[in-house]
């Protein structure tokens, strides 16, 4: 489970550069500077709303110009610094890819990732073969006849890459890290919550309309005649309904210990009259498993005797929609134009992703360590990694301070806290050993065959973890990825190189500009470790219980108030932030926030008054941690993000931790009559 910055899923390396090993890039190197390019202006007033009242509203203070003149693209749902830092990662590895297209002379590495690019963006090839793909798939489905048929043939789909009708992954064991066990999560529904099937308000019912007509419209193009088509829709939307009745709803899926269920496999079958576990995990590949961990054990009960009433020629039509719905994006266009329909309905955007896009994240998404060593190679600047290493020890110094001086926590408990605060590892910018996908084939002229072969390569990947030693070199995320993360299995932080950018970050910025920027965000992937969920791990990274009762009901006690002040925030007509789903990132924003700025205040230009174009370092701190949450949402999107989403929206990001900040009032003489004024004992104070 990580813990991710941004809203939209290795050990510390040795300074330097890493050396060239067989079939890998070279190691970094600098990019040469951009001849005649204009410098940044790190915090430009012509970004800001100086009309408006600091202390009303930072967020429109410090965006209110930039949030006017950066309409959101046809093509996207949302426009933000995130998203221009997305949008030059994608140009990047549109660059890396077409180069690596063209080349037949530098190995496998640059041979997978340019055929993989041509085969998906060879859009000719890819229509005249229509669902061409997927018939052998479909054929198999055909000949489901019972219900042993159909489990058997869902653990064969699932070694192919294409899981339904439930989770099932290979993960640490939350309560013995250092082993991996087969685990069984909630799931088997398309919409993005259960509560788009179950909420009868006018916006559920609408996305529910138009979900059914999309079933429809792909039923009759893998060529099922209208009626047949539209009573299949029927099937699905009735047993997916069923699913998310069965499901825990999100909020309740925060807490670790909840959804930590551990069985023995000849146990949990008598959960599952009609599943036989122990079978199905070995079809899956998990042989010889005797333990299993379910995240919602009440799920496969309900599962049980779905299976156990649902006609066999129901089931089989699940699988098919199963299997249309993971291959749309790869097929002929006509299958990614319905898809695309629906996903309007959902988020509001105009305009499809360019294909250019699509194909280059998808090869991010599926061969990221093979993209991602040409990424650093051509784009990762070495000494953003030594710079962000000093910046993690000064954050990690700033948070020895703040625990120490906590006036609601026994020093029993600080004494813990700072072991697991000191034992944090840190991976900053890319891994220092890549995976090598051996097995995977790519070729130039079958896009769906190296989404499957990548697919498949993945599954036995995790699969085969089982048995071995936990690998903590792994990496969540890719380099060109713009987030970060904490991993509470791992007590581990995560910066990949694309976010060491502007505006979370610049070398020749000053201290106050990064410090706002990424030393905030170093600040919130630590205080992910101590946040509602985070702080139930400890050191090690074992969901064990650190704490004494008194302290943990004094930090319950300042948790709710963050609770209940962003459930107080508005976003669209009768939608508010859920305070309670979004507790964990709310407190990681405000820990991140005082954790930096103590930070800062340590640096000699924290130290200073001197003004940079016009503004204080105080003051400069404050706009750059506002520029980094300036986003625009459509509002499609937004309604879908506060229902699924565990960040609440950029505003409020920006804003809720800032009103709880004594410095920020006296760098922005805010006032007892401004709207976001909170008195001295109402401020929040956590970390």
């Amino acid at each position: 489970m990580n813990h991710q910055l941004t809203f939209l899923s290795a050990t510390v390396l040795v300074a330097g550069l890493l050396a060239a090993q067989p079939g890998q890039a070279a190691p970094p190197k600098k990019p040469a500077p951009r001849p005649n390019a204009a410098p940044i202006k790190f915090i430009d007033p012509q970004n800001m709303d100086q009309s408006t009242k600091p202390g009303d509203d930072f967020y429109q203070y410090a965006n209110g110009n930039w949030l006017r003149q950066n309409a959101i693209p046809a093509s996207k749902t949302s426009w933000g610094s995130f998203n221009e830092l997305r949008e030059k990662s994608l140009d990047a590895m549109k660059t890396l890819l077409e180069d690596a297209s063209k080349t037949t002379t530098k190995g496998r590495l640059y041979q997978m990732v340019g055929d993989y690019y041509v085969s998906g963006m060879d859009s000719a090839t890819i229509d005249k073969l229509g669902f061409d793909p997927i018939k052998p798939d479909l054929a198999r489905i055909e000949k489901v006849n019972n219900k042993v048929d159909f489990l058997n043939e869902l653990a064969y789909q699932r070694t192919q890459s294409n899981g339904m009708l439930f989770g099932f992954f290979v993960a640490q064991d939350r309560k013995n890290v250092s082993k991996y066990l087969p685990q069984l999560s909630q799931g088997g529904t398309t919409l993005p919550d259960r509560d788009y099937y179950l909420k009868n308000d006018a916006r559920s019912q609408k996305i529910r309309d138009a979900y059914r007509d999309n079933l429809t419209k792909m039923f009759a193009l893998i060529g099922e005649e209208p009626t047949q088509a539209s009573q299949d829709a029927d099937v699905i939307m009735r047993v997916e309904t069923a699913l998310a009745k069965a499901q825990m709803p999100r909020v309740e899926m925060r807490d670790p210990y909840k959804t930590y269920n551990k069985f023995a496999v000849a146990e949990f079958n008598k959960q599952t009259p009609g599943i036989n576990w122990a079978d199905q995990l070995t079809k899956f590949g998990a042989k010889g498993q005797d333990t299993v961990l379910v995240q919602n054990p009440g799920f496969y009960r309900s599962l049980d005797s779905l299976v156990s009433a649902t006609p066999v020629e129901d089931l089989r039509t699940y699988m098919r929609w199963n299997i249309v719905k993971g291959a749309a994006p790869y097929l002929s266009d006509a299958f990614v134009k319905q898809n695309f329909a629906f996903s309007k309905v959902l988020t509001g955007q105009k305009e499809q992703t360019p294909r250019w896009q699509r194909v280059s994240g998808l090869i991010d998404g599926t061969l990221g360590d093979l993209l991602g060593q040409l990424y650093v190679q051509s784009y990762f600047k070495p000494e953003a990694k030594q710079r962000m290493l000093t910046l993690v020890d000064n954050l990690e110094a700033s948070y020895k301070e703040h625990i120490k001086n906590l006036d609601w926590m026994s020093e029993d408990t600080k004494k813990k806290a700072l072991v697991k605060l000191l034992a944090f590892k840190r991976k900053i910018g890319y891994p220092d050993k890549w995976k090598n996908y051996e097995g995977v084939t790519i070729a130039r002229n079958s896009f769906y065959g190296n989404v499957q072969s990548a697919g498949k390569w993945s599954y036995n990947y995790m699969v085969n973890r089982l048995g071995k030693p936990v690998d903590k070199t792994e990496w969540g995320m890719t380099p060109p990825t713009v987030n970060a993360y904490y991993s509470p299995v791992n007590n581990e932080i995560a910066f990949p190189a694309a976010i060491l950018q502007f505006p979370f970050y610049d070398y020749n910025a000053d201290d106050a500009v990064n410090y706002g920027g990424i030393g905030a965000v170093i600040g919130h992937e630590m205080t992910h470790g101590f946040d509602d969920s985070g702080r139930q791990y400890d050191a090690d990274g074992t969901l064990r219980d650190w704490w004494t009762k008194a302290d943990a009901d004094n930090f319950k006690q300042r948790a709710d108030q963050v609770k209940e002040q962003f459930f107080g925030f508005k976003v669209l007509d009768s939608l508010k932030v859920n305070g309670q789903l979004t507790l964990g990132e709310n407190l990681a924003d405000l820990g991140g926030l005082a954790i930096a700025y103590d930070a800062f205040k340590k640096t000699p230009q924290g130290k200073s008054k001197t003004k940079i174009d016009g503004f204080t370092p105080d003051q400069r701190f404050f706009l750059s941690w506002a520029q980094v949450w300036r986003i625009n949402v459509r509002p499609e999107t937004a309604a879908q993000l506060i229902l699924t989403d565990p960040h609440a929206p950029g505003q409020y990001r920006c804003n809720g931790p800032l009103s709880n900040i004594d410095a920020w009032y006296q760098a922005f003489n805010v006032q007892p009559s401004d709207k976001m004024y909170k008195t001295k004992e109402q401020r929040i104070k956590v970390w």
